[in-house]
């Protein structure tokens, strides 16, 4: 394991879908008309997670618009907390510099990056860069495990994509991105625990940031994560916090873990 220089710190989320604040279970978003498993759905506004974000300092964040009918939520996050949080779900060569505008700090690209059999296109990853610059561009590589290693995911986690989540892809995409985001959509709102080998991997190669996302049940995963990690990568935490009904994690502990050196 590398020498433990950096500290994990607890990335906030706000998971939009149909234009509402939710928590769902990763695995059972679809396009056959069937809702997704939902583990939360908040009657406070995107904006009220925002704000409370931005009063805590809490940084590096992401909204996420799970399908469509979430473009005002979004929007609403992101007037909240200018410059605070990042954007994903649908982004494009397009409209990445509108979201930019209109306050994220990054635009996620996952999607965008696939053509319809999950090719990567390397062509569409240089038009979003000609827009943003590397510096304003998150990665998605949120991923599915199977038996040759984590494969990437696309369409709301449902499409295998021919791309591998490895050193050699992290090494092939560093240098055209700030970030990396990882969600383990195997275990996305299960609560049942991280998949720690993941996290092991992504902590072992640590030379751009990392936030990874999927199953935190604990407080004690928060700690854990920058142990195995080596605190090269960040945690987001949904289902088991209590602000998304949870019972497991409490906020306000994960702020404090950010504030202590």
């Amino acid at each position: 394991m590398p020498v433990k220089v950096n500290k994990t710190k607890f990335r906030p989320c706000i998971d939009l879908h149909e234009g509402k604040v939710k928590q769902i279970v990763g695995g059972t978003l679809t396009d056959n008309g069937a809702g997704p498993a939902t583990n939360f759905e908040s009657d406070q506004s995107p904006s009220w997670f925002a704000e409370r974000y931005a009063e805590d300092g809490l940084i590096g964040g992401h909204v996420i618009k799970l399908g469509p009918g979430n473009e005002s939520a979004a929007r609403l996050a992101l007037s909240a907390y200018p410059g605070g949080l990042q954007i994903g779900g649908g982004i494009t060569a397009d409209n990445s510099a509108e979201w930019l505008r209109a306050g994220a700090s990054h635009v996620i690209l996952t999607s965008y990056l696939f053509d319809s059999e999950g090719r990567f296109l390397e062509s569409n990853l240089e038009k979003v860069i000609k827009e943003t610059g590397t510096e304003k561009l998150v990665i998605d590589l949120s991923c599915r495990k199977t038996d040759q290693g984590w494969i990437v995911a696309m369409n709301r986690w449902q499409t295998p994509t021919e791309l591998a989540v490895d050193h050699e892809t992290l090494d092939f995409l560093a240098n055209r991105c700030d970030e990396f985001l990882i969600h383990a959509a195997d275990v996305e709102g299960l609560c049942e625990g991280i998949d720690r080998d993941l996290v092991k991997m992504l902590g072992d190669w640590g030379k751009i940031p990392v936030t990874y996302a999927g199953g935190a049940r604990s407080f004690e995963d928060l700690i854990e994560v920058d142990t195995i990690s080596s605190g090269n990568v960040d945690l987001t935490i949904g289902s088991a916090l209590d602000l998304f009904g949870g019972n497991l994690i409490r906020y306000e502990d994960c702020v404090r873990f950010n504030q202590q050196s």
